[in-house]
């Protein structure tokens, strides 16, 4: 196994990531790690001339990092520019435990594209739509029953922990904490995207079918995609209410545009909609930039060690509360 990937098999890693997970989000590099990261400069001159597959689409294909020192949102007034305090809070507990340089984490590894913008999201002021009633309090029974339930068995831990899905895996795809390459294949009816974070493949068809039934629900949702000029749309419904990207609802509908803006560069842009979450749409982008990769195994597997470690640790306190009652002395 590539030495990047090793620290999946420490469940101690496994642990932390899981619980520095909230804190990171979609996050960025903080301003100290964004300083010293090498950006990739990417030519979008409107001379260049796309490429095309031997069906004739435009050529996508390739391996791409979707690293960015641009934080999601706009900071507000007091928080720093690239990242956010908490994202530097995170990255600051990594590094006490760990390396990053030995495992390949730091962003001396990953190739990122030069992007000047302020946020990756495109509204106005910069930032997500605040949550529409529904959705704030949607949001705390979630976080009052994680409270109370949260170790009661795996089922109760979050899907990036069991290793079934990160958010940043999408749809919409962010750029993860670190392994942000991607890689796309295509063939006549259909366009493959291959996460290295943490496992999955996304299989589009373009060949014009409807979606999938409404009561079929997945956790990607469901995608169908087709071709406008030299961009490819994908259109996802049929989410489940634990995808909760943003606290969104099973009444998510993301819409992804793949630009290839030139040799080295691929505009990624996403829509997001959900009447029930937020009160308008919103948009984001996110410049990829052309990485010789190639993607190396995410070992990332349900019953990790780590959770396993959570779990049985939960149980160890149990035990202890049950002893100290019952040897509490009698008034």
């Amino acid at each position: 196994m590539h030495p990047r990937f090793s620290v999946i098999s420490d469940s101690t890693a496994v642990a932390t990531l899981a619980l520095l997970l909230p804190l990171c989000g979609f996050a960025q590099a903080p301003e100290s790690v964004a300083q010293t990261t090498p950006s990739a400069k990417v030519t979008t001159t409107k001379t260049w001339a796309s490429r095309r597959t031997p069906d004739g689409q435009p050529d996508l294909q390739g391996i791409w990092s979707n690293a960015s020192n641009v934080p999601l949102q706009r900071p507000v007034e007091g928080q720093s520019g690239r990242g956010g305090p908490r994202v530097a809070q995170a990255a600051g507990q990594l590094e006490v435990h760990y390396d990053l340089g030995q495992y390949g984490l730091d962003r001396s590894h990953e190739k990122v594209a030069e992007d000047t913008r302020l946020s990756l999201v495109t509204t106005p002021d910069g930032r997500i739509p605040p949550l529409v009633p529904e959705a704030q309090k949607r949001a705390a029974l979630r976080a009052a029953y994680n409270r109370e339930h949260q170790w009661d068995g795996p089922e109760s831990r979050p899907l990036a922990e069991r290793c079934i899905l990160w958010p940043n895996e999408g749809p919409p795809m962010l750029p993860p904490g670190y392994n942000p390459n991607v890689e796309i294949v295509e063939s006549p009816g259909y366009v493959a995207i291959e996460q290295e974070m943490i496992h999955d493949v996304r299989l589009i068809p373009t060949d014009g079918r409807p979606h999938l039934p409404t009561q079929v629900r997945q956790l990607m949702g469901d995608s169908v995609g087709h071709w406008e000029g030299n961009t490819l749309v994908v259109d996802t419904t049929n989410f489940t209410g634990r995808t909760a990207f943003q606290n969104s609802s099973e009444s998510l509908h993301v819409v992804e545009r793949f630009t290839r803006t030139a040799e080295d560069a691929l505009l990624y842009e996403f829509t997001a909609d959900d009447p029930h979450t937020w009160a308008t749409p919103w948009s984001a982008q996110v410049v990829w930039a052309k990485t010789a990769g190639p993607l190396y195994e995410y070992a990332c597997h349900e019953a990790n060690y780590g959770m396993k470690n959570n779990l049985s640790g939960a149980r160890a306190v149990e035990k202890k509360a049950v002893e100290e009652v019952a040897n509490k002395p009698a008034n």
